[in-house]
């Protein structure tokens, strides 16, 4: 067994400096659902493991009607799904936080570490850069802010450069006339990987019979969680029936690039992202009505 050191910071300009000391041989650990299977499993090797928990930017969560929501990167998911006002708020978020695994894994994964560990299939993901959220992060240079749909690079990798941290999640005030939604499908009722998982979120006029805009973003059907923007653009200025949204599912499915694996066909994804795409249209626009 390879030898590991452990720290734990306290301040963010420690663990900073001390990830910057092992450069790419040092990782943040917040909930360890992730990187501690990863380790165990010969997955990846690190000389140094920087204990988030311990940091008070990183465990912090706050909501205002003014100011948004602001999630740390250590926060459980449990956290976030017990706050009656973040529900209330984001449903659309709930919707991912009370999925992530089973009950014992949502009281120590957080959405900070889903976003950092890059899988093409997490779940957060999706609801994340369908709110327009953005990665607030920490480095040796600074600090500097990254929209959600711009974090992940590749399978398991990210825009964290050596030395950098994720600090917190920002996610904006929800306008009025807004809902948002994300729904994945698996084979399992529970704790599986999604073959497909969509996030969408939309705001309406004032009558709620008219698209003012969309976000759309997909799971597990490319390298990394695929921002359909051009889907999510061609519901703006027009009527909300099932032809407009029957046109954004098709221009989802363009945005898909899948593979054929043990979860699931090419052919089965595709079909997979336009029904859950109308599926969560359907829902958001129905929670942007008051529904």
């Amino acid at each position: 067994m390879d030898w590991i050191d452990f720290a734990t910071p306290k301040t963010i300009s420690e663990a900073v400096e001390l990830l910057a000391s092992k450069g790419d041989r040092a990782r943040l650990i917040a909930g360890g659902t992730d990187l501690l299977v990863q380790l165990r499993g010969g997955r990846r090797s690190v000389d140094l493991v920087v204990d988030a928990k311990q940091i008070p930017e990183l465990n912090e969560m706050s909501y205002s009607p003014q100011n948004g929501l602001v999630i740390g990167a250590a926060v459980p998911c449990y956290l976030i799904y017990a706050d009656n006002a973040i529900a209330e708020a984001y449903p659309g978020l709930i919707d991912a936080a009370s999925l992530i695994g089973g009950i014992q894994i949502q009281g120590r994964a957080s959405l900070g570490g889903n976003l950092c560990n890059a899988a093409p299939s997490g779940d957060s993901i999706p609801p994340i850069i369908a709110l327009g959220g953005v990665a607030h992060i920490a480095g040796s240079n600074g600090s500097r802010q990254v929209a959600a749909e711009d974090f992940c690079t590749g399978p398991g990798r990210n825009v964290l450069q050596d030395g950098e941290m994720l600090v917190s999640i920002n996610i904006p005030v929800p306008v009025a006339h807004s809902g948002a939604s994300y729904l994945r499908f698996i084979p399992r009722n529970e704790m599986d990987i999604a073959v497909v998982g969509v996030g969408t979120s939309v705001v309406l006029d004032e009558s709620g019979q008219n698209f003012v805009s969309a976000r759309i973003s997909l799971a597990s059907v490319a390298p990394i969680p695929v921002f359909a923007k051009e889907a999510g653009d061609s519901l703006a200025g027009k009527p909300v029936s099932e032809a407009t949204i029957q046109e954004a599912s098709e221009k989802a499915i363009a945005a898909a690039t899948p593979i054929s694996d043990m979860r699931g066909t090419i052919r089965q994804r595709n079909h997979l992202v336009g029904v859950l795409t109308r599926r969560t249209l359907n829902i958001a626009v129905e929670r942007a009505r008051g529904g």
